[in-house]
């Protein structure tokens, strides 16, 4: 008997995180490290490892770029159009991650930089990596 060998599109996952500072609601970005889209904002977030839970890697990966615990991950939405990343079919997670909004946050891993930004100027004026606008 001859294997079928299928593609299959990889995954991974985003991180949501916000808070509400003063009046004002703000959102964690980070600055991409790496092509592609280096130097554009983005939630963070990155590949789901073999055997890994998404809800496990959520945690992972932003705790790898953002230096900060995140809790009780709530599934958001699921992005999977074949070219919303140049480099190969990539199905995304997204998940809104809690924290402790007074922690600081600092930027590792693929990240330049990791801040948080009021949410209405980014939705005005960020150049957002992949389809995270």
């Amino acid at each position: 008997m001859v294997e079928k060998i299928y593609k299959v599109p990889n995954l991974t996952v985003d991180a949501i995180v916000t808070r509400k500072k003063n009046s004002a609601d703000e959102i964690l970005l980070i600055t991409r490290g790496r092509e592609p889209f280096k130097g554009c904002y983005a939630f963070p977030g990155g590949f789901v490892d073999y055997g890994e839970d998404p809800k496990h890697a959520v945690l992972r990966e932003l705790q790898e770029e953002c230096s900060i615990t995140g809790v009780e991950p709530e599934l958001i939405t699921v992005s999977g159009a074949p070219d919303r990343d140049p480099r190969k079919h990539v199905v995304t997670i997204a998940y809104h991650v809690q924290v402790d909004p007074t922690h600081e946050v600092k930027a590792g891993d693929d990240a330049a930089t990791a801040h948080w930004y009021d949410l209405e100027v980014v939705n005005r004026e960020f150049t957002m990596a992949f389809d995270h606008k």
